[in-house]
């Protein structure tokens, strides 16, 4: 399974990151524990680790070249005293990918690199942290930055993105396709599972609308998005 490269530095996200010290105590597998959500490549979805070694469920959505598959996997993990780490995760119906990681911010947060024979992607990932999830019906203001690319060219977008709790989406942004920017007002919908993933549909005033799938980390202060429309690979960080 590839993770699907995308062709600019992934690791700038990690701009966006709160990367706390490097842990000062030695790392172990107990270090990686809970539910985890990630982004590697054109891939994002959530993982449970048992502290332990084990991965005991994890799915993930991924944009294949304009494809849209979703798929459930296990795995395994181990995590050094230096707090890198590798995992392997093998997926429901067949084949499996692994990664190297680094722990960071607190061991809540990880930086990641997929080692799959033939395959080239990169990321991070954040622990959900405790959080309800779905909609609530209270009301979230985050700040959006999306990078990537579509068949017109590069993309840099950034937005204020208003989730009202209730599956709507009001905000405003400055979004740049291929060297044409357009500052703009946006509209939409999203939906939210008590699982905290969901989907959103953003769509800027006079452009198209634009299509993305997510998870919550950071005790629901962050989002990590895909984009999902078959033109696009583009991945996404919302933060309060």
């Amino acid at each position: 399974m590839k993770f699907q490269r995308l062709c600019f530095p992934v690791a700038l996200l990690a701009t966006m990151m709160a990367i706390g010290d490097r842990c000062a105590a030695a790392c172990t597998d107990a270090s990686f524990t809970g539910v985890w959500g990630f982004q590697i490549g054109t891939a994002v979805g959530q993982l449970t680790s048992n502290g332990a070694g084990k991965i005991t469920a994890g799915s993930d959505t991924v944009n294949q070249g304009g494809t849209v598959i979703h798929q459930t996997f296990t795995g395994t993990y181990s995590v050094a005293a230096n707090c890198a780490g590798t995992l392997t995760l093998n997926f429901v119906g067949g084949g499996s990918a692994t990664a190297n990681f680094v722990l960071d911010n607190g061991n809540t947060g990880a930086q990641i690199i997929e080692t799959t024979a033939g395959a080239s992607a990169e990321g991070v990932a954040a622990a959900k942290g405790t959080v309800t999830c779905g909609l609530t019906g209270t009301s979230q203001t985050f700040a959006a930055l999306f990078l990537g690319q579509n068949t017109v060219g590069l993309v840099d977008d950034v937005a204020q993105v208003i989730l009202d709790g209730s599956g709507h989406v009001t905000g405003s942004g400055t979004f740049d396709v291929g060297g044409t920017i357009t500052a703009t007002t946006i509209t939409g919908t999203y939906t939210e599972t008590t699982g905290c993933k969901g989907t959103i549909k953003i769509t800027p005033k006079g452009l198209s609308a634009l299509n993305y799938a997510f998870v919550v980390v950071n005790s629901g202060k962050e989002l990590l998005l895909i984009e999902t429309d078959s033109t696009a690979s583009v991945f996404g960080n919302m933060q309060q």
